[in-house]
């Protein structure tokens, strides 16, 4: 047999090594197939690029090879999306390792359940004597090893939770599986009757089904903490005299001159020092227009440099810029949400303790009555496995876990594993404005030709305004003219030659309009009006007025365009929020005893979407939004919104009619199990009926309108 050649096998891992790690990008804009094929098509031509991946859930570019990063931002952002760097060595790893082996737990423990039932069947067939006796030690074979690796997350949690003092839904969980197994290894070694493999079995089956669909409904929750910390600037150009250096952005200190080149965001928190400047602080405070500034303006770190490159005088280190100290915020909140006690967990702290008690009086009275040891601690392991609360972990789960089928086939993509039931609570609602209520749209005028429409995209492309943006994403499918000499004029616009004729695209009075905003102007042609207005979302109006709760708009837009809004959907409004001023309405209203619901997208409103009692974000929202928020909105449309209301309402009603059946069910089974009419096996056998008909009806959640 001929070996591999040694060049051939190491060619791919030479590949890697020479293409370097792949870039990472956050491009929020992407909502569907066609825009992932056109950012793919877009950069596969860029000198160096060797692969381009769009994750469309994740809303995350990733390109590998030898490319400046610089040149992927401009290309994308010249298609019209927006893109922000990523740091790779901040993010976790995505592959869900504990959901891969909850499922293969489950899956070993149901082929051996199938097995050592198939056994059982003979044994109750009339196997009597050494068949007997052999099939039950068969059994154990199969059940005893399975238990000990199927079991594992029930043992674990319960040995966590003993050493701390306490108990929860695993510590009987624990109880019944080693009950069951022992007894059944004691009568097998004995020459008993009866053993319960089939038992021990069949409760890790059931019960890993609801740990796994439990398990679903947490595996998109991220931590939006580590989202604003990828998006911290990683270098900075630091100014020595006549020299310059790079350095890690957390390296520079309060005073250090630092260098921003056109379109890179700011490192860190200073004054400016140049004459002045065009920032974008959409991402910070949901202006929707860029901000122009003078020499001595305060600068924070994320804005973006929109036209020259800029110097700024640092006004505290790299590492305590108002980005993470956002950051810290967002943390802070996540922390506090996720102590909020889920509906199952508050039902276990009742339970578990009168589980215990039962079994143990079921024991005590038993042996003290029959001298029987053996008769009494079987009928001890029956009462546990009949009140084992398996239908309890699946009441919440095996709901929650149909609803967020549900919500995801109307749009809807639910991240947090409480987050249903926190939505059933909500009692007001508090909405961002820019991004989230609205869109950005530009408005040609219909009788620009064809050529105009080709010379504003060209120049609009050159730009990284978010005007410029918003018209090259109006003329996606209009192709860009040739222009030369094109360059940007700080806080004007954009100016360039087509052939010899002079085309500029910018504010009306650097070209001469009679009107302020944006104009187009070609050669000696009087310049043509761009109206470049925002829109509201579709949906957004019937859903505010469908939801049946106070709603206000508190956003860090100016007063004029929140005002418009505001009188447009008939609710109150704040405008001019900073990220502290929207945590300091939230805990006003929480104060007030409300459970607020956030509906944000931008940097702003990351921390709040964190903090409040429940919150959803758009698909175009930044990633770290998108993480911090329960929901998000996969579809530009908020029609359905309070839909998402009514079936989390739904889901609260559902989970506690589960929480009826179960104990319905254990109303009837365990005084049969303390008469000690129940044997374990009888015992399994009812568990497994409660636990179907939770699951039955927790499917009539697909049919809740």
């Amino acid at each position: 047999m001929m070996s591999g050649c040694p060049a051939c096998a190491a060619a791919p891992l030479a590949q890697e090594t020479a293409q370097g790690p792949a870039l990472q990008f956050s491009v929020p804009g992407v909502t569907c197939a066609a825009c992932i094929g056109k950012i793919e098509r877009g950069l596969s031509h860029l000198n160096g690029v060797a692969t381009v991946r769009v994750n469309l859930s994740m809303k995350r570019l990733s390109v590998a090879g030898q490319v400046d990063p610089e040149a992927i931002q401009t290309a994308v952002a010249a298609m019209g999306y927006e893109i922000y760097p990523l740091d790779v060595a901040r993010l976790e790893a995505t592959r869900d390792a504990q959901g891969r082996a909850l499922l293969l737990r489950m899956a070993v423990a149901g082929f051996a359940m199938m097995n050592v039932m198939l056994l059982s069947v003979a044994i109750w067939s009339g196997a009597d004597g050494a068949t007997r006796d052999m099939f039950h030690m068969i059994s154990a074979m199969i059940a005893l090893p399975t238990v000990a690796y199927a079991a594992q997350p029930f043992f674990t949690s319960a040995m966590t939770a003993l050493r701390a003092g306490r108990l929860n839904m695993d510590v009987p969980i624990s109880l019944a599986i080693l009950l069951a197994s022992g007894m059944s290894l004691f009568e097998s070694l004995s020459g008993g009757e009866h053993a319960y493999f089939d038992a021990a079995l069949s409760l890790t089956f059931f019960l890993l089904i609801g740990r796994y669909l439990d398990h679903r409904t947490r595996t998109t929750a991220r931590s939006a903490a580590r989202e604003l910390a990828a998006l911290e600037v990683q270098t900075a150009t630091r100014i020595n005299g006549a020299h310059s250096e790079t350095v890690p952005a957390a390296d520079l200190r309060m005073g250090d001159i630092v260098l921003v080149p056109t379109g890179a965001r700011v490192p860190v928190d200073g004054v400016l020092l140049s004459t002045a400047a065009l920032m974008d602080r959409s991402i910070l405070t949901g202006e929707s227009a860029a901000i122009s500034l003078d020499a001595g303006a305060t600068l924070q770190a994320g804005e973006v440099n929109l036209t020259a490159p800029l110097r700024l005088r640092s006004l505290c280190d790299g590492t305590d810029t108002s980005l993470r100290r956002m950051a810290a915020l967002v943390e802070t909140a996540e922390n506090a949400r996720n102590s909020y006690t889920a509906l199952a967990d508050r039902a276990a702290q009742i339970y578990a303790p009168a589980v215990h008690g039962l079994a143990l009086v079921a024991f005590a009275g038993w042996w003290f009555a029959t001298g029987d040891l053996r008769f009494a601690i079987n009928v001890a392991t029956a009462v546990l496995i009949i009140t084992c609360p398996c239908a309890l972990g699946l009441a919440v789960p095996a709901v929650s876990t149909a609803a967020v089928s549900r919500l995801f086939s109307l749009g809807y993509l639910v991240r947090h594993a409480t987050a249903l039931e926190r939505l059933a609570e909500v009692s007001h609602v508090m909405c961002d404005k820019t991004g989230t209520l609205t869109r950005p749209f530009v408005n040609l005028p219909d009788d620009l030709s064809a050529t105009d429409r080709q010379i504003a995209k060209a120049l609009a492309q050159s730009s990284n305004h978010p005007l410029s943006r918003a018209i090259v994403t109006a003329l996606a499918d209009t192709p860009a003219a040739e222009l030369t000499e094109v360059r940007e004029v700080p806080g004007n616009g954009v100016m360039g030659y087509y052939g010899d004729v002079i085309v500029r695209l910018g504010r009306g009075s650097w070209i001469g309009a009679a009107t302020p905003g944006l104009c187009l102007s070609i050669g000696d042609a009087p310049p043509c009006p761009l109206e470049v207005p925002e829109v509201v979302r579709p949906g957004v109006e019937s859903a505010i007025a469908a939801l049946d709760l106070p709603c206000e708009i508190v956003t860090g837009d100016a007063a004029l365009p929140a005002e418009r809004l505001a009188a447009c959907l008939s609710v109150p409004f704040i405008s001019g929020a900073s990220p502290q001023d929207k945590l300091d309405r939230l805990q006003e209203l929480s104060d007030a005893g409300e459970r607020v619901l956030m509906i944000g997208d931008g940097l702003n409103d990351t921390a709040v979407l964190a903090a409040a009692h429940a919150s959803i974000a758009p698909s175009t929202a930044l990633e770290a939004s998108r993480n911090a928020a329960d929901v998000v909105v996969l579809k530009d449309s908020f029609e359905d919104l309070p839909l998402v209301l009514h079936i989390a309402r739904a889901t609260r009603r559902l989970s506690q009619q589960n929480f009826a059946i179960a104990a319905l069910y254990n109303a009837i089974a365990i005084p049969i199990a303390l008469a000690g009419i129940a044997t374990p096996l009888m015992a399994a056998l009812a568990m497994s009926v409660s636990s179907l008909t939770v699951l039955l009806n927790a499917q009539r959640m697909r049919w809740v309108k």
